[in-house]
């Protein structure tokens, strides 16, 4: 299909719903901000036939090595979890957090929620706000996106961090530890819709409380409030059931792209009480230079369960100079 008729088709089902900006709740033992929460902008631009909402914060400086960081959000969320690490990052260097295509304020496609088109969206993105390389951060199925997106475009991304979930086709993934509630994969049409409608926090606290170590320490009340209003809004959570309902595709397209082994630096962030070292394992099976790190005491909500830890991690590999 040409580039015309592929912009025609998943534009075609569009909808576009304006997403505010909210405030954050710091954890208490979140570390201090460089910027202030009210210097992140909301944005929104085309992107391969696709309005993608997005969160900005910070500016280059010719003192620092300015690439830009792209962070990738996973289900049951939206860029609104990056923002206290967009408080971090944003002292000199642009720092872009958008909503995935069918969540937060983005368009809701008819198609192309494989992770290898949503890459391709993000990256349309980068390029239409002027950027070429950066550097590329992803949770849940925001790794997914952000390997497809290296695997894709290995020459324009100086560096990747894979936070806790796992790679669909990659080694022996049907076993991750994750998969006991695989149910939720097969979990997408007209009944699964019906089911949810107006339940939909129902449905994501199996997600916030069972994939988190301890419910009490996972994604804050203030948060699930935002997060279940997001995805009960009108297609979101038809969206939401898409990312998974692709995944026999994203296995295909990740067996093929392990062929050719990352080179960039890696570093993959999982929770002790989550995926443990499987993520960590499947990274070196796909990427050259891949430092793992484990949580201790974490479940899969990283940003949520352990934020200095999980910043302190990203903060300094982030800023670690680029190799190019």
């Amino acid at each position: 299909m040409n580039a015309f008729l592929h912009t025609m088709r998943r534009a075609a089902g569009a909808l576009l719903a304006a997403a505010a900006l909210q405030p954050f709740a710091h954890a208490a033992n979140a570390p201090q901000p460089a910027v202030a929460a009210s210097a992140i902008q909301s944005h929104t631009i085309d992107a391969n036939g696709v309005q993608v909402h997005y969160l900005q914060a910070g500016q280059a400086s010719a003192n620092t090595d300015a690439t830009p960081v792209v962070l990738l959000h996973g289900y049951t969320e939206t860029s609104h979890m990056w923002q206290p690490l967009m408080t971090r990052l944003a002292g000199e260097r642009v720092v872009l957090a958008p909503d995935l295509p069918g969540a937060g304020g983005s368009a809701i496609p008819t198609s192309g929620y494989d992770k290898k088109t949503l890459a391709q969206d993000i990256h349309a993105m980068v390029h239409a706000l002027g950027y070429r390389r950066v550097k590329l951060v992803g949770h849940d199925i925001g790794l997914m996106v952000a390997y497809a997106y290296a695997a894709q475009y290995p020459d324009e991304v100086d560096s990747i961090v894979l936070m806790d979930a796992f790679l669909p086709g990659v080694g022996d993934w049907q076993k991750v530890w994750l998969l006991r509630d695989k149910w939720h994969f097969n979990f997408y049409g007209d009944t699964p819709e019906k089911l949810v409608r107006g339940r939909e926090r129902i449905f994501f606290e199996h997600f916030w409380n069972d994939f988190a170590a301890d419910p009490a320490r996972s994604v804050s009340d203030a948060d699930r409030r935002y997060y279940s209003a997001q995805y009960a809004r009108n297609g979101r959570m038809r969206a939401g059931f898409e990312y998974f309902h692709a995944f026999p595709q994203d296995a295909q397209d990740f067996a093929a792209f392990a062929k050719t082994p990352l080179t960039m630096p890696m570093l993959v962030l999982t929770g002790e009480r989550a995926s443990g070292t499987f993520l960590i394992d499947q990274a070196k099976l796909v990427a050259t230079d891949v430092h793992g790190v484990v949580v201790p005491g974490a479940g899969h909500w990283l940003m949520e369960e352990a934020p200095d830890a999980t910043m302190t991690q990203l903060v300094r590999f982030i800023d670690a100079p680029s190799a190019n």
